[in-house]
């Protein structure tokens, strides 16, 4: 099958009104053989469509409570028996289970919905492998690019598409009228041969934000050299001016706004070349080279990444109000000094103290019995601050500058400590004194 038919839904514009061969696709019966969460939101989605749905179970009383009460649960031989249609919804390694229904099956249209973990996991595709266990049914692979959240939710809230395969036309046409009832929009993907590739289409993480990640991280990583040039190694260079403090902050500031700002072009831009193809050659039906085609394809998740980018820089703008050099010298300079880092967080620790003392046996403050979220903030601060002045301590601090020295328990050392005229003196000890 070429490219072109892959892309064109299965039933086009045909109507079956008026057509005796073809059995309506609403109202009739149709066959869910499993009871997981795909199985279920397939049931919810067929009942809420207007079919009939039966579905088929190992233990039916205790799954009848799990699907909607205008489904009947039943055990699989007698479902499998009510419909002509069957949604497979089990794992592949369970296909044999269903060997014993072989008798019934014959005939039936067995849809396969499931998905590998791995993409070529098996040498043959589940589907192709179900119809090996069957060889009496008409197996058709479909519904496996839908998720069940779409399928309880309706085609409004996910992918549309439901790809569709199988060696019969008019199985595959029967599962397409069923998918069109069910609000998507049936695409035949050709034989069953083309299971394989459907079945590994949900296994690519993001295939439409492959390409837009791809061109954001470019732009970022050339903004970015750029700004590091202009901002860092050139101070460096020039005016022996060390400024590697600019860069998680500054730089990545700079270059935050200047992606955004060009992906928000790289939006507009394929429209404006696509109107001046439409202008060049006087039509709109000629198409349009495949890089423009799949550039125009991604302009929404482009703009998205856009945002994403200029929110960033908004958090960075908005969080960090400390943005000019000289202050986060500083803040370089605080972060080496641990004196006055310890300062800084005795500071910040009085702060939270003053700001949260009163709240802190207030009552209404405790939510399901769970403390204010600054007090758990708290204990590590306040761990450290008493760890501190317990080593600030004479007899404490005296025994650690000891050690320090070298002084080791259980051992007679030579140690220099100085007097309290401030000279040294030496002399042995044991690690008993």
């Amino acid at each position: 099958m070429s490219g072109g038919d892959m892309a064109k839904p299965l039933l086009g514009h045909r109507s079956t009104d008026g057509d005796a061969s073809v059995t309506p696709a609403a109202g009739r019966a149709i066959g869910v053989l499993g009871s997981g969460d795909f199985a279920r939101s397939l049931a919810i989605r067929l009942v809420c469509s207007g079919f009939k749905v039966v579905v088929g179970s190992r233990n039916p009383k205790r799954k009848a409570s799990l699907f909607p009460s205008a489904a009947e649960v039943t055990f699989q031989a007698e479902a499998v028996k009510k419909a002509d249609v069957i949604f497979v919804a089990v794992f592949r390694e369970h296909y044999s289970t269903l060997c014993d229904l072989a008798d019934v099956l014959v005939g039936k249209i067995l849809v396969d919905v499931s998905n590998n973990t791995e993409i070529n996991q098996s040498k043959e595709s589940n589907a192709e492998y179900l119809a090996s266990l069957f060889p009496a049914c008409t197996v058709v692979k479909g519904f496996n690019v839908v998720s069940a959240w779409t399928l309880q939710s309706g085609a409004r809230d996910g992918n549309k598409q439901v790809l569709i395969c199988s060696n019969n036309q008019e199985a595959k046409r029967t599962v397409a009228e069923i998918a069109q009832v069910m609000g998507f929009t049936p695409v035949d993907m050709g034989c069953m041969s083309s299971a394989c590739e459907i079945e590994n289409m949900p296994l690519r993480l993001l295939p439409a934000w492959k390409i837009p990640i791809f061109l954001s991280l470019g732009l970022f990583l050339c903004f970015f050299t750029y700004n590091l040039i202009r901002q860092v190694i050139h101070p460096y260079i020039r005016e022996q001016k060390n400024k590697l403090y600019k860069i998680p902050i500054e730089v990545v500031n700079t270059t935050l706004p200047c992606v955004a700002y060009v992906m928000l072009s790289l939006v507009y831009l394929p429209g404006v070349l696509a109107a001046c193809s439409q202008l060049y050659y006087g039509t709109k039906y000629r198409r349009f080279p495949d890089w423009l085609d799949q550039w125009l394809q991604h302009r929404k998740q482009i703009g998205l990444l856009s945002f994403f980018c200029a929110a960033l820089h908004a958090v960075y703008s908005f969080c960090l109000p400390l943005r000019r050099s000289h202050r986060y010298q500083l803040i370089e300079t605080a972060v080496k000094q641990s004196t006055v880092g310890f300062i800084a967080l005795v500071i910040s620790t009085l702060h939270t103290l003053t700001y949260g003392w009163s709240r802190a046996f207030d009552e209404n403050q405790y939510k399901f019995y769970l403390p204010p979220t600054y007090t758990l903030t708290l204990l590590v601060p306040c761990t450290v601050i008493l760890a501190k002045v317990i080593f600030s301590l004479p007899c404490i601090q005296h025994r650690l500058l000891r050690i320090r020295r070298g002084w080791e328990k259980g051992r007679y050392v030579k140690f220099v400590l100085p007097s309290a005229t401030g000279e040294y003196s030496s002399g042995e000890t044991s690690s008993n004194v």
